[in-house]
């Protein structure tokens, strides 16, 4: 149950900052990525901004013996890039780009733009299902 209240707490403060910072916008991440046109550098400074308390984070996960909510840390070791991980960033990067969203700020946006949103999260839980049938 800990975890649980724990997971639903940080996923509301997660949407809260993507609707806040505007990287729920699908035209100001669209604007962003328009490099030669009419570029909009504020999510730059989004990102930027996130380095600070996730760098403040690890620091902090390293000196707990256990995390609050749970018995053990469950962290991803890190790995050489394949070409798994190649294809599946440029994936992500082709449907960021045309759709000017990405799963979680999808996700945020079935509150607010309904028909727009789940067009992109019909076609991602489609992309979701493939994968898993191919790689099975």
């Amino acid at each position: 149950m800990k975890a649980s209240a724990v997971s639903l707490l940080a996923g509301l403060l997660f949407g809260a900052g993507l609707t806040v910072s505007g990287m729920a916008d699908p035209m100001r991440v669209r604007a962003f990525l328009d490099l030669f046109g009419a570029w909009d550098p504020t999510l730059a400074f989004v990102m930027a901004g996130a380095l600070m308390p996730m760098a403040l984070a690890w620091r902090v996960q390293q000196r707990m013996p256990k995390p609050i909510a749970c018995e053990a840390f469950d962290l991803p070791g890190t790995g050489l890039l394949d070409a798994k991980l190649i294809l599946g960033a440029i994936l992500f990067g082709i449907g960021w780009g045309i759709g000017g969203l990405c799963p979680g700020p999808a996700l945020a946006d079935l509150a607010i733009a309904p028909l727009e949103a789940g067009i992109f999260v019909v076609a991602m839980l489609a992309g979701m299902t493939a994968h898993r049938i191919i790689t099975q």
